[in-house]
């Protein structure tokens, strides 16, 4: 079988920009000369591979293979001890330790590659860190910012003071991959980037996993030579040495032609992770060689942890705005069908309520062969031709593009008026839509450097690819497209059309009470909606239970016919029993949980939306009941109880030994982060993405548990590097 050139995944520093994307970039084979990298074999933690500059770093003169680091003049062996029962797989651990020849107080960063054994980076030690006062201050500006803007502001102003660096950038990457400068914070005299946008190419896919196992990465000297490692592969499995915790890392060479093409001389660079995703990162850049040493690296990784569970709060919290829309606009619907019978009124009465919550230009509804605009939108005709192409498209809760006329040409006439849309269904039925439209808005994107010409010649061999070598601004007209939807107008879309569909669903069955000849065509509609229903006269003999809810007792094999034939599937039967009762006699309105038994040893919490149907104020003609399933707001609860739970018993023991004034410094510090936490945990919990929040509670409770343990080390090695600096 021959092997296509794409398919190949080149060696570390075999790529170029055809192929870097599968760069194996983790698989460095040599690193950065400001330190020295040891790899020990486990447990007689005899040295088995090494940086060639190693012996020289450490001021020694024999070779280090094969030599125990108990036998290397210091206390190297001695500090790391206490750490070998440590896993080390996802965090490196720092010790301070004095070693080499004379000694040197050095940082030993610990980890252990998958292949096994025990990987350690030496650095030189640098100052300790005040962390009182810069995390401390730090933490609470993070956690008192009440936007998103105004968060990356924030970020970048205390990372570059935090670390000296000439240039902070917040990068922030859009849903293509794409990353733009969110906020900067620069010395005066440099070219500001903020605005700029950069293609996803620039980062490929295999960096961006590395930046969420390895959280700080920092490039010293751009003009650094790199140390090899010796021997090249591990002699625990004959291949190469896995470095993608590996502080020291070389870089790729692609990646540093990149940097030189900017004039970058060193670089520091920090994930933001959102919700366990890459939601960015803190790109710092020197124009000179700069290093930062571990201790500080541990802060800036810290205040990103943060930052990152603040994203997630502030995200949350839009979400929950946008949520109160959804609802006031059903209320509208409810209060319209009580005062005009028709719930279309309260969607269509000549204000922006449809318009607003999306920023929609203009908004049509789609319903039983007729149409309702709002807003500018295109001719009737066109409208039922875009619901035509809608139900060809994969069903789906919410359909959007940008850029209509390009993605289907038949409407390339609508683009200036409707070159956005988003689309949600409204039940079942083909061509029933609710549809909100944005004109195309013509724009000018600014790039930094030419996406469309990532890669240039070398002149004196035209094989050779190297990244662009200008980044100049370039600036990018973009026409026949709208403003994008972001992933929130999508929901609250969904949100709508989910309502919208309730009420639809409900309407029909009021209808298939009201006009008895049109009792098959809507008795079909609502027999085959995913939401049970169940539909009974005034007396509670049930005049229809549809598929869905029959799947759900299909278990008993009965066929009820009366609202009382169903008391025995519920497991607070004397209660429920109560509740229709007062239904049927008062004719009240009931909401409310309930638990249906589904199988012989299964139950279901299910909301219970049970209406009387009026023809007048004193007159009903039977009751709808619409059954919804609450395992997504179980799953939440258990996810708040949880997170609660991690909160409270799990964040305040610490690993590592700590006396009582740094105990102290750990509980006010830790405080802080948790405050954070809390703080995030309540707007996601408030938000409208039932699906979702336990999966950001979890993101959130694993960040804090990160960030407890980052600061628990770091004030253990800070109390020990500020012993040891009292001892000598």
């Amino acid at each position: 079988m021959v092997s296509h050139p794409e398919d190949i995944e080149p060696a570390f520093g075999q790529a170029d920009l055809s192929n870097c994307e599968r760069e194996q970039i983790h698989y460095a084979r040599s690193i950065q000369p400001h330190g020295a990298l040891l790899v020990v074999r486990e447990p007689d933690q005899t040295i088995i591979q090494v940086s060639a500059n190693a012996a020289a770093f450490l001021g020694l003169d024999r070779d280090l293979l094969g030599v125990r680091l108990s036998d290397l003049p210091g206390n190297l062996a001695k500090r790391l001890r206490p750490h070998l029962s440590d896993a080390l797989s996802e965090i490196p651990r720092a010790v301070r330790c004095r070693v080499g020849k004379p000694l040197v107080e050095c940082d030993g960063l610990l980890h252990r590659p998958p292949e096994g054994g025990l990987v350690i980076e030496l650095e030189r030690a640098g100052p300790s860190v005040e962390l009182s006062r810069h995390v401390a201050a730090a933490l609470q500006t993070v956690q008192q910012t009440s936007s998103l803007r105004g968060l990356c502001d924030e970020t970048a102003r205390l990372f570059k003071e935090l670390t000296g660096y000439d240039r902070v950038m917040v990068y922030r990457f859009d849903e293509q991959g794409h990353g733009e400068v969110f906020s900067e914070s620069r010395e005066s005299e440099l070219e500001p980037f903020l605005g700029n946008r950069y293609p996803a190419s620039d980062i490929p896919q295999i960096a961006r996993r590395l930046y969420t196992q390895n959280r700080i990465r920092v490039l010293v000297d751009i003009e650094y030579t790199p140390v090899p490692l010796m021997p090249q592969h591990s002699p625990l499995t004959g291949l190469d040495l896995d470095m993608s915790l590996c502080l020291l890392r070389s870089m790729s060479p692609i990646h540093i032609q990149y940097l030189k093409n900017m004039g970058v001389g060193a670089t520091l660079v920090v994930s933001l992770m959102a919700g366990g995703q890459l939601w960015g990162l803190i790109a710092c850049h020197h124009y000179s060689p700069r290093f930062v040493h571990y201790e500080l690296r541990t802060v800036c990784e810290l205040l990103a942890e943060a930052i990152g569970t603040r994203i997630i709060a502030l995200e949350s919290f839009m979400q929950a705005q946008a949520e109160l829309a959804v609802r006031r606009l059903e209320q509208r619907m409810i209060e319209a069908i009580s005062r005009d019978g028709d719930w279309r009124t309260g969607l269509f009465d000549g204000s922006n309520t449809l318009l607003q919550p999306l920023e929609a230009s203009g908004a049509a509804l789609l319903f039983e062969s007729q149409v309702l605009t709002s807003g500018e939108v295109p001719g009737t005709q066109q409208l039922r031709e875009i619901g035509h192409w809608l139900d060809r498209q994969p069903r789906d809760s919410v359909i959007a593009t940008d850029c209509l006329g390009v993605v289907e040409p038949a409407f390339e006439t609508l683009i200036p008026l409707a070159s956005g849309l988003l689309a949600t269904p409204i039940s079942r039925t083909p061509g029933e839509y609710l549809l909100w439209f944005r004109p195309e808005q013509m724009r000018t994107v600014t790039w930094g450097g030419n996406p469309f010409k990532p890669m240039e010649s070398a002149v004196n061999d035209p094989t050779e690819l190297s990244p662009r070598k200008s980044f100049a601004k370039w600036h990018q007209v973009v026409k026949a497209t709208a403003a994008p939807w972001t992933s929130t107008d999508r929901t609250v879309a969904r949100l709508i059309g989910e309502s919208v569909a309730d009420v639809v669903l409900q309407f029909r069955s009021v209808r298939m009470l009201i006009a008895q000849d049109q009792l098959v065509q809507i008795s079909h509609q609502v027999q085959h909606s995913e939401q049970p229903v169940v539909i009974t006269d005034t007396a509670g003999r049930i005049l229809l239970v549809n598929e869905a809810f029959e799947h759900l007792l299909q278990w008993a094999q009965m066929h009820p016919r009366h609202i009382e034939d169903l008391m025995p599937f519920f497991d607070d039967a004397a209660a429920v029993r109560r509740a229709f009762k007062e239904l049927l006699t008062e004719w009240r309105a009931w909401r409310g949980e309930v638990v249906l038994q589904v199988s012989p040893d299964a139950l279901r919490p299910l909301t219970l939306r049970a209406d009387p149907v009026f023809v007048t104020p004193a007159r009903i003609l039977g009751f709808v009941l619409l059954f919804t399933d609450l395992g997504e707001q179980r799953a939440v609860e258990d996810a708040r109880r949880r997170f609660q739970e991690g909160i409270i018993e799990r964040h305040w023991a610490t690993a590592v030994r700590l006396d009582s004034k740094a105990d102290l410094v750990y509980r006010n510090l830790l405080s802080t982060v948790v405050d954070n936490a809390q703080l995030a945990a309540l707007e996601i919990t408030d938000g409208l993405d039932l699906a979702h929040m336990p999966e950001k509670l979890d993101s959130v409770q694993q960040s804090t548990t990160r960030s407890a343990e980052l600061l628990a080390h770091l004030i253990w090695h800070a109390t020990r590097s500020a012993k040891d600096e009292g001892r000598h």
